[in-house]
Parts: C-alpha cells; structure tokens; sequence
C-alpha cells in the first residue's frame, strides 16, 4: 500500500473510527500509525537510521524525515544517523555537538508483510491506551459500589460485566453461599484496581464492611449529604453485623435515620445482604460507653479500659453472659471490631472472685514485708495501695487519713517498706552481677536493679545489647497472627515501662554509645513538628 494522496484522508478517518471503537484519544491511534510507517521504513531503508513520520491531523498527509545527531569525532558509532562536525558543514552553517540535521525522504510502498507488520503495531498500541483508558476509569471508582451482569462464574469465583470492562468477584468475597447464574444482575464494591500485564484487573467485594457503609450511604440521605456519618462497622457477612453512627444535627437520631420509617432503609440494606442482621449503634468518644453500646443487646455491669494494651474489660450479669458473648462468640467478636479493642468477658461471680484473690495477694504482700496483722494489711489495700513502691514513697499524707495511723506509725511503716525494697535491690543487683552484667548497663540512668536482672536473665548484659534492643522487646505489644492479637511479653513490662519510656531508654543508650548523633535527632523532630503543623494548616 503507497501512502497516496488517495488514501491520506482514509488513515485519518480510520483513526476516528477506531478511537471512537475503543472510546480512546484519536491523536494516539494516529502516533500508533506514524511509528508503524517509521518501522516499515527502516525495513526499507536500513534499521540503522532514525526515521521518523509525522502524519498532519488535517490532511493526513505523511512526512517521512531522517534525523542525523551531530557527535563528537570519537563518539562516531552509527554513520547512519549520526554526523560528525565536519561532516555535518556540508549541510549547516555553524554545526554544533547535539544539533538534529533533518532531511525529507520519499515515502514507502508497504508491502504486505510491512503492511501485516504495521496492523499488529497499530493494534498493539490501541490496546495499550484501552488498558489505560479502563484502568484510569476504575482506579477512581475504587471504594464505590457497580452493577454489573454475571457473565460466568470459575471456580467459584463469578466473572462480572461491569461496562467497558470484566471485573472478579472471588469466592471468599461473596456472602455465605451464594450462587449466581449468567446474565444475574448483581452490585458489588469496588475493593481493588492493579495494572497486570493481561490488563487492568478490577477486583470485586460483597463481604467488605466498607460494602455496607456504601450502601447505607445509598439509602440514607443524611448519610449522604454528610450530617450523619458512619464510624465504624464490624461484618459477620451474611449472619450479623454492626454499624456505629454519629449525627452532626442535634435534632436528628442518627439511628432512627437510618432504620427509616417503619425500618424501611435498613430494610433495603438487610435484602441486598441476604437477610444480615444489622445493629446500629450510637457513637460515643467515651470508648467505655461505646462499648455499652456495642454489646448490646447485653447488659453491661462495669468496664475497665486499659489502653496502653489496647484491652478491655467488661463485667455482665451472670444470666447475661451467653448473650453478651453471641452464638459462637459471634456478638464479642463483632464487639470487638467495632471499637478496635480485645475485650475479655466474665460474670460478676467471676470478677468478684478475681478480685477477692487480688485483695488476698496484697494483704498477704504487706503482711510479710512490712511485719502487720492481718486486720492492718487490709485497711491499706483498701486504701487502694498495690504495692511497697506505693507505701515507701507515697506523701506522708495519704497514710495519715487511715484510721489509727499517726506521723509515727507512717513514719515506722515507710522505714519498713524502704528497707524491704533496697534488699530486693541489693539481691537484684548481685544477682545480675553473678549473670555477668558490665557497669556500662549497671550505671545506665534510668534501669533499677530489678529491671537488670531481669535483662541480664535474657543475656543483655552490656549497654550494647541494651541499644541493639527494640521497643517492644522492652515494653511488650501485641501482633496479629492469623487474624488473632497475641500477646508478646516485654522484659520490662512486668515494671510497668510503657512503649514511649522504652523508646526513650534505647534512644539515649545509643546516643551514649555514640550511635546516634542528638543535633541529627533534634533537627528530624523539629521537621516532624513543622510538617504536622503544615498538615494542620492544609486540613483547615
């Protein structure tokens, strides 16, 4: 095929016909076309040369030009599309390193091999930008809800129509057992987009809690125009679920609104999910309050937050305690995703019984350190003293409002207190001292004697081993094993040093050691306080 004033117009309406086809740029059909015609030509005029074609996106008319580089005299390595300064004054005045000598070439006749050679360019690069024209598309809907039609289902996982494109919904993303047959009409949540080689690969989702939010957004207009929002949401897909909602409008129940008249928009949302069962739950900033709340339809007795570890606590009613742990502990477990937090249940017999065995251990504690009755012992652990720390350096004061004790006797009771805890430290010490503990980690500021010890018994022995240490190994923490939180003890922990105390212990070992360089560490905090105050600034 020659590129003839016959057929100029027909490579730009070709172009149209194909963009419009693939819904893509005309402009990039027709590079897709002049690089095919470059390529052809350097199959007719040598693959050394730089040829170029530009087509004119009015007349269709195709240029054909070779480009030469002018190169220094010892960079000379391809004669066909490079010149050297010399070379290149036969056709520039003043030549210099770098300057294009370009030149027109008659246009080529494609053959049919050329011709067949030019289709898979030009098919190859309409491909490419359809695969970017759908991946753009979808990469934006990411975290909203599609319809589409099932096409087939593989393997368990269904192949939905979405469009201008397939998109999978796998078959631990579908709810319970459901089954689909071609041509269902289906809505989904649009979880993931990934660039593959095969294409953009659009990953669907009816199980993702954020699948219900979306809904709700759907049916609840307040929702929508953002006077209620949606917190938190725990699924159990297909059996149970709870949702946490908060109303910025005094005068609108964020429940009642989504519920609707007569449960009419939790009705909707419950027949898309096949038949969940939705709670909706009021939001509170008080985490022990919202967890009332997302027990229900338990009752809660007492709760006892500790946040450092990220548990809570919670005490029911004896005969409420199958229903606050749920079928096959289904209530806690959705409990527990809601607010974020692990939740330990017992009764009231059960905690009664703890903390009688609580109140036994500290009397039984002060009895044989500080040398008092029974009757003695009792009234300070009733006065909420838990250990010797507590009686030895607590003000004066405070030992004065229990009954019977004078300046004397608080007095006599601090002596005996202090005495018991400098000969644990003096056993603790020389202990750690027998493991083979150096002064470096001995005269480290901020260790006592028992926390050594209790290093040494996990053979860190030098301030070294201390700095090599890393926060949690310390303080303790919690990581996630097969969607389980399971408990990591620190070797500190027992000494109630928190994460941040533990971070600011190991940070001033290696600054001591000379790891660390405190001006570098300075300067890396001030950028942190200037970018979270630029962060606040945007966000206002």
């Amino acid at each position: 095929m020659a590129i003839t004033s016959a057929n100029q117009l027909e490579l730009l309406q070709t172009a149209e016909a194909v963009a419009r086809e693939k819904m893509i740029d005309p402009g990039l059909v027709v590079e897709a076309m002049e690089e095919s015609l470059a390529r052809a030509a350097k199959s007719r005029y040598g693959s050394e040369m730089d040829i170029r074609v530009s087509i004119d996106r009015k007349t269709g008319k195709a240029t054909f030009t070779r480009v030469r580089t002018v190169v220094e005299d010892e960079e000379l390595e391809n004669y066909q599309a490079e010149l050297t300064v010399e070379q290149a004054k036969q056709y520039m005045s003043e030549p210099a390193i770098g300057d294009t000598y370009v030149e027109e070439i008659p246009p080529v006749e494609l053959g049919r091999i050329a011709a067949q050679s030019a289709k898979q360019v030009i098919l190859q690069k309409v491909r490419e930008a359809e695969r970017d024209r759908q991946f753009a598309e979808f990469e934006d809907r990411v975290g909203t809800i599609i319809n589409g039609t099932v096409k087939r289902e593989e393997y368990g996982n269904v192949i939905v129509d979405v469009g201008r494109g397939e998109a999978i919904l796998r078959r631990n993303e579908k709810i319970g057992r459901e089954a689909y047959r071609p041509n269902d009409r289906i809505r989904c949540y649009i979880k993931d987009v990934r660039r593959e080689t095969r294409g953009p690969q659009i990953f669907l989702s009816r199980t993702a809690p954020e699948f219900m939010a979306e809904l709700f957004k759907m049916e609840v207009p307040e929702i929508y125009d953002g006077i209620i929002e949606i917190k938190a949401v725990a699924r159990d897909p297909g059996s149970r679920a709870k949702i946490a909602v908060i109303s910025y409008d005094g005068s609108i129940d964020p429940v009642g609104a989504c519920v609707g008249m007569r449960g009419s928009r939790v009705q909707a949302v419950v027949n898309e999910l096949q038949g969940e069962k939705i709670d909706i739950i009021p939001w509170n900033e008080d985490t022990p309050t919202f967890l009332v709340n997302a027990l229900q339809p338990a009752e809660v007795s007492k709760v006892v937050l500790d946040e450092d570890a990220e548990r809570i606590e919670v005490v029911v009613p004896d005969e409420q305690l199958s229903l606050a742990i749920g079928r096959r502990g289904q209530n806690v477990r959705l409990a527990s995703q809601l607010t974020a937090l692990d939740i330990d249940i017992m009764t009231e017999s059960e905690d009664s019984i703890k903390r009688q065995k609580e109140f036994e251990e500290r009397t039984k504690l002060f009895m044989n350190a500080l040398d008092v009755d029974e009757f003695f012992a009792q009234l300070l652990v009733s006065e909420g003293f838990t250990n010797l720390e507590e009686v030895a350096y607590v003000e004066i004061d405070e030992l004065l409002t229990i009954d019977g004790v004078d300046e004397g006797t608080a007095g006599e009771l601090q002596a005996r207190a202090r005495d018991v805890l400098e000969a644990e430290a003096k056993a603790a010490l020389e202990r750690a001292r027998e493991l083979g503990v150096e002064d470096s980690l001995v005269d480290f500021d901020g260790l006592t004697p028992q926390m050594i010890a209790a290093l040494a018994e996990d053979g860190v022995k030098t301030l070294e081993d201390f700095a090599t240490c890393a926060d949690w190994e310390l303080a303790g923490g919690w990581t996630t094993v097969e969607g389980e939180r399971v408990k990591d003890d620190g070797l500190l922990e027992p000494y109630d040093v928190s994460l941040e105390e533990a971070q600011s212990l190991i940070m001033t070992a290696r600054i001591a050691l000379g790891w660390v360089d405190p001006t570098e560490l300075e300067a890396d905090e001030e950028d942190l306080e200037e970018d979270a105050v630029d962060a606040e600034g945007d966000e206002a």
